[in-house]
């Protein structure tokens, strides 16, 4: 917006503006709300867009609002002809226009996709990738075999992060594997809800969920036995299947229950096959692993 020419209110408006919406928005994505004393519409909407963007502040949201009465330079500018008109502004320029969403479900949703398209920089992704590193290493320890170690990990990360689904399933899943189920079910039950929905969360579920299911055995040797007895004793092998999960040897479980599939994929209304995906759930569908475990499953159901 050119100086030139303006009176003293105007350059005033229009520096006022410049601190306001155009240098934030260099790194943010800043919410102009145009609005009146007058304006019924704009009072019925401004609750809505002060919620959500105070909730998405986080994100990197800001929200700045325009008295179109006090500040008719600036209204003319962005050719404002009704209100309340709301523009999303980043890097100095409007990129959409969110005057048509009334509601928090609309408004959020139109601020996701904006997110998701545009370089914001914020405290939430900031944290997010300072814990990243710390995360990984934590899922390293684990995989290595240091539940213990892990769980020290986790929880340090969700000190730091307290909304990071992964840290919280990370958590989780080090507390099974260390025996401790009802304090892996209270971490759970204590989620907030938007953390709870995640993808990762469902995996530390299924972990807790298979952990009562199997348990440790002390000695296969009786049901080994069945096994090389009868090897379409597919309940004794069902069995050898949960003990070998439970005593931590998650090959041998899984080929077990392939050796099921393989010999009759339809025992027990499929439930060896059942069985294999609660596994790869627990353990996770993008672990490598489990892409190996999957391959031998498939060759076995389309050979």
């Amino acid at each position: 917006m050119a100086t030139l020419g303006l009176s003293d209110t105007e350059k005033t408006a229009l520096e006022a503006f410049r601190q306001d919406v155009v240098e934030p928005s260099r790194t943010q994505l800043v919410i102009v709300d145009f609005w009146a004393e007058w304006c019924g519409p704009c009072k019925q909407l401004a609750p809505v867009i002060e919620k959500v963007c105070e909730e998405y502040a986080a994100k990197g949201v800001k929200l700045v609002k325009v008295n179109v009465d006090e500040n008719g330079f600036i209204a003319s500018q962005f050719r404002v002809q009704s209100i309340p008109t709301v523009y999303a502004v980043f890097q100095g320029q409007p990129v959409a226009d969110l005057s048509q969403a009334r509601t928090e479900g609309q408004l959020k949703q139109y601020l996701d996709q904006l997110l998701a398209q545009l370089p914001i920089e914020s405290d939430e992704k900031a944290l997010a990738q300072e814990v990243a590193p710390l995360i990984a290493m934590g899922e390293e320890v684990l995989a290595g075999g240091e539940p213990e170690r892990a769980l020290s990990v986790f929880t340090q990360i969700a000190q730091m992060a307290p909304d990071n689904a992964e840290a919280a399933s990370g958590q989780v899943r080090a507390l099974v594997a260390l025996g401790e189920l009802d304090e892996a079910e209270a971490v759970l039950a204590a989620l907030p809800d938007e953390v709870a929905k995640h993808g990762a969360i469902d995996q530390a579920r299924a972990a807790v969920a298979l952990a009562r299911d199997v348990k440790p055995v002390a000695d296969l040797s009786g049901v080994a036995a069945k096994v090389a007895a009868d090897p379409d004793d597919h309940a004794a092998r069902f069995e050898l299947a949960g003990g070998l999960m439970g005593n931590g040897d998650r090959d041998g479980a899984a080929d077990a229950l392939l050796e099921i599939v393989r010999r009759d994929r339809a025992w027990n209304d499929g439930a060896a096959k059942a069985q294999l995906l609660r596994i790869f759930e627990a353990v996770g569908l993008e672990d490598p692993w489990v892409a190996g475990q999957r391959r031998k499953l498939s060759q076995i159901l389309f050979s």
